[in-house]
């Protein structure tokens, strides 16, 4: 008895001792055909050397190259649990762009109002990995994941770095008791006695690629790092760590397992981003004008984010004259643009006459109150305030610095 398998491509293209290269690995043909036994030895010694070189690539910090495969739809990866899952698809709805998917349990969506574009559930590494392998062209994940797994690949490239949500910050904590009560800086952990090439600095993380490069880039050389089931800020406290490295939102996990962060212990400061792939934007068709799209919606909605638009009706001889008095406010005289005012008609004995001027200024949401008082202070009346939705500008600054980064 004998069998045929084919092997996929990559696994045909994989170096292999047991073969030879000018010989076809496997044929259909009963003259070329291997025993079963045959076979299957030679094919596991084959994939045995796809997977070590594979291993050997990863170990090395370098990841295979991008593959643009031909297909009419861009992707988009979009986390596919937790707060940040949420917190993606509620900015996007902001944008007017909605994620229509059928069935909670599917990972693939559609956005109806790009129609070129599926959504793809992953998890946050797993989109970073994919965007490098060319499965995935655009993504949503937080900056000390897209750091952590994307290594400074130069294909990997930030369309927008803030996208106001998943804000927090990857930091180095230790015990507040203990050899470590009176530690209060990166400098005086290093600097501390205990540490030696037999004994060093033990510190558990998931960040194995961020942690080792921060440690080095601040000379600290006598530092091993190990990863931690569970919650990593039980680490200390069970002798398997003496610190830890974590994201670290509002701190109150580590108070409450007697932790605490030291000057200059901070990695780096995260949240969401959208990515993307730098060979689909330019080889893939269609790629750069959703990218386009989507950054002008983001940037529009970001920017009128905590805005309110506050109008106000004023008597006055003339615009100008009721400019002057707005503009004498400390609080309305900072505006980058405006007042916007415009003359208020009305009828009076069959004449149209102008007494009042509407005044329209847009301020931000911490000095509204302080704003409306101003304006009646200098005879504003019927004050209407409202939240902005979006503020497209004259062009999307991202856009123009994305467009460099590309040389296009």
């Amino acid at each position: 008895m004998s069998m045929s398998i084919l092997l996929p491509t990559n696994l045909q293209q994989c170096p292999s001792p047991s073969f030879s290269p000018s010989t076809p690995l496997l044929s259909p043909s009963p003259s070329t055909a291997f025993s079963l036994v045959g076979t299957s030895r030679r094919c596991l010694r084959l994939v045995t050397c796809c997977v070590s070189s594979v291993q050997s690539s990863v170990a090395n910090g370098s990841a295979p190259a991008a593959v643009i495969v031909e297909r009419d739809q861009i992707r988009l990866g979009l986390p596919s649990k937790g707060r940040m899952a949420a917190d993606s698809v509620d900015l996007l709805k902001d944008c007017q762009l909605f994620v229509k998917q059928v069935n909670p349990r599917q990972y693939v969506a559609q956005i109806p109002q790009l129609p070129n574009t599926e959504v793809w559930f992953q998890r946050p590494k797993d989109i970073v990995r994919k965007l490098l392998s060319g499965d995935l062209d655009l993504g949503i994940v937080g900056l000390d994941t897209l750091c952590e797994y994307g290594q400074e690949n130069e294909d990997l490239i930030i369309v927008h770095e803030a996208l106001n949500f998943g804000d927090c910050h990857l930091s180095i904590a230790i015990p507040n008791y203990g050899i470590f009560e009176n530690i209060n800086s990166l400098k005086e952990l290093a600097d501390m006695p205990q540490w030696s090439e037999e004994r060093p600095l033990r510190v558990a993380t998931g960040f194995t690629y961020l942690g080792p490069k921060f440690m080095e880039e601040n000379g600290i050389n006598h530092v091993t790092f190990s990863t931690a089931d569970g919650a990593l800020e039980a680490a200390p406290a069970m002798g398997i760590a003496d610190a830890i490295l974590d994201l670290v939102s509002s701190g109150t996990t580590l108070k409450e397992n007697n932790l605490k962060e030291i000057e200059g212990g901070v990695v780096l400061e995260s949240q969401a981003a959208l990515v993307a792939s730098r060979r689909a934007l330019t080889d893939r068709k269609g790629a750069l004008k959703t990218v386009h799209e989507i950054l002008e919606r983001l940037e529009a909605h970001l920017k009128a984010d905590g805005q309110f638009t506050v109008v106000a009706n004023m008597r006055g001889n003339s615009a100008q004259e009721v400019a002057e008095r707005v503009l004498s406010q400390p609080s309305l005289s900072g505006l980058q643009q405006g007042p916007t005012i415009s003359p208020v008609y009305c009828t009076q004995n069959g004449k149209v006459s102008i007494d009042y001027y509407a005044i329209v200024i847009c301020v931000p949401k911490k000095a509204l109150y302080e704003s409306v008082k101003q304006l009646r202070a200098v005879g504003g009346s019927g004050v209407l305030v409202s939240p902005l939705t979006y503020i497209f500008d004259e062009d999307t600054p991202r856009w123009g610095q994305l467009m460099r980064n590309l040389n296009l």
